[in-house]
């Protein structure tokens, strides 16, 4: 073949290549959120807030943590975040902080009023689900697929499930057959952790019974006299209330309280149990030697 047509057809097939290559780069990215919304994004947002620190903490484990360019308030983990501008609470958002930052996306949960305020305002938003344990891995692919790194969130969820896996199986060999009745104290009020909450779930896993029942809902508010009907043998609890359960009516005899079988974790550690995200191993560890230590 004549080498100046062999060069020609050479060119030719790399310009093709080239441009089929420019072509699948910028296919739109479509995805669905947890209220069914489809969104449509010509390429990966380049500046990002989150509303929630397991968000947060899920675009930084993916390695994107630079895109972030403000965050909820309690948003702490990695150290890096807690420079950047913060943009309140779900109840109190600071909205003109969100404007003012130009985001490209704002990440959050199910919040109708602050989603209608943001919306008018021409603010793109996602919303995610982060009640139950599947939410965890769901979220961790959207966002995968969101920032254009599907691999890295395919890994990290296959290193968090092989993490919780074990975890739960160790818990399970040392607890020997006991299946402790448990309770979870998310927040005063107080608000416990049901069965089909991810720690509910993940309690369950660790070989735990829940005194709550599913029909009461993920985080249900309670009449504390229900705890004390229920007399769990384990209470897990922030450790400002763990001193004073003894002071709450009736509490005193509840077994757990009884006989100080009660887990409360420092901050650092309660953020890992508490948190819907890519730490999420390091709080069933946790929840997994209290059960171990305490239950009878």
């Amino acid at each position: 073949m004549n080498p100046t047509l062999r060069t020609a057809r050479l060119l030719l097939v790399m310009v093709a290549s080239l441009l089929a290559f420019q072509a699948l780069a910028h296919e739109p990215i479509v995805l669905s959120d947890a209220a069914h919304q489809e969104l449509r994004l010509d390429a990966p947002p380049k500046r990002i807030v989150s509303l929630l620190p397991s968000l947060t903490e899920s675009v930084c484990e993916l390695g994107e943590c630079a895109r972030l360019v403000a965050t909820d308030r309690y948003s702490n983990w990695p150290a890096s975040v807690q420079t950047l501008p913060k943009a309140g609470g779900l109840e109190d958002v600071q909205v003109e902080q969100i404007v003012r930052v130009k985001p490209d996306i704002v990440l959050l949960v199910h919040a109708p009023r602050l989603l209608d305020r943001l919306q008018s305002l021409g603010v793109v938003t996602f919303q995610f689900e982060a009640q139950a344990y599947p939410d965890i891995a769901r979220n961790i692919s959207v966002l995968g697929a969101m920032l254009g790194v599907p691999e890295r969130a395919k890994t990290l969820n296959a290193q968090i499930e092989q993490s919780v896996t074990a975890a739960a199986a160790e818990a399970r060999r040392r607890l020997a057959g006991r299946a402790p009745l448990v309770y979870y104290e998310v927040d005063d009020g107080p608000y416990g952790a049901g069965p089909d909450s991810f720690i509910g779930q993940e309690l369950t896993r660790l070989g735990a019974r829940n005194i709550l029942t599913s029909d009461l809902g993920p985080f249900p508010k309670l009449n504390p006299e229900y705890v004390v009907r229920a007399n769990p043998d384990v209470i897990l609890i922030s450790p400002a209330e763990a001193p004073n359960l003894a002071n709450r009516p009736g509490w005193s005899e509840i077994r757990a309280v009884r006989e100080h079988r009660v887990c409360s974790f420092p901050p650092d550690v309660r953020d890992t149990v508490i948190r819907p995200g890519p730490r999420i191993a390091t709080g069933v560890q946790a929840l997994a030697d209290c059960l171990i230590r305490v239950a009878p």
